[in-house]
């Protein structure tokens, strides 16, 4: 597999920022994830489904959300080029999704399935410190996230947000950045205007 490409050029990057692969081992794991091309609103993962892939967010933008009772959305995370979106939980368990994965925009993702990951483990062992840096990461970001919902206002959320992920909110609706934040829009428009 040819390294030129641009999605493959991005994991590249994202692996060897973290833990270093020898060339003939990067060969064999960039080889191992396969690209995915995604429409605007076309679903990575449906709830219901098990989630059988670790997914890299080559380009573009989704977001995984899942619906409450009442029919209303409410956003978990964002995966934006160099990010790595799933239901980790359904990963992680085998269980059925409680989530949607979906592309708000056009966008590419390299995935590996579970079964060539674990087998990779053992071929690539620095792979495997790589994902176990990664889900540490993202447990951490969880923790956080409940932390400043309980603690911070919603002024105090939105400002967090907009430090952290100046990117993410000029891809995508102002809406979806209410529901993350767990407020409405119309409450997000206020605070927008009296800056």
């Amino acid at each position: 597999m040819s390294f030129s490409n641009q999605a493959y050029k991005a994991l590249i990057g994202d692996l060897t920022s973290l833990v270093e692969i020898p060339e003939h081992q990067l060969s064999l794991v960039i080889s191992s994830f396969k690209p995915k091309k995604l429409t605007k609103k076309a679903y990575l993962l449906n709830k219901g489904e098990v989630s059988n892939h670790m997914r890299f967010v080559a380009e573009g933008c989704l977001r995984s959300y899942m619906l409450d009772n009442n029919g209303q959305e409410h956003i978990l995370q964002f995966g934006i080029s160099g990010w790595w979106v799933n239901d980790l939980y359904s990963y992680l368990t085998r269980k059925p999704a409680t989530h949607f994965v979906q592309a708000i925009q056009p966008s590419t993702v390299l995935q590996i399935h579970r079964d060539t990951l674990e087998k990779l483990y053992n071929r690539v062992p620095s792979l495997e410190r790589f994902f176990r840096i990664k889900f540490q990461n993202a447990y951490t970001a969880l923790q956080e996230r409940h932390l400043d919902k309980m603690s911070l206002t919603a002024k105090d959320r939105y400002e967090n947000f907009r430090r952290k992920y100046r990117d993410i909110e000029q891809m995508v609706p102002q809406y979806m950045i209410a529901s993350y934040l767990g407020i409405t829009p119309e409450f997000l428009s206020a605070m927008r205007k009296k800056e």
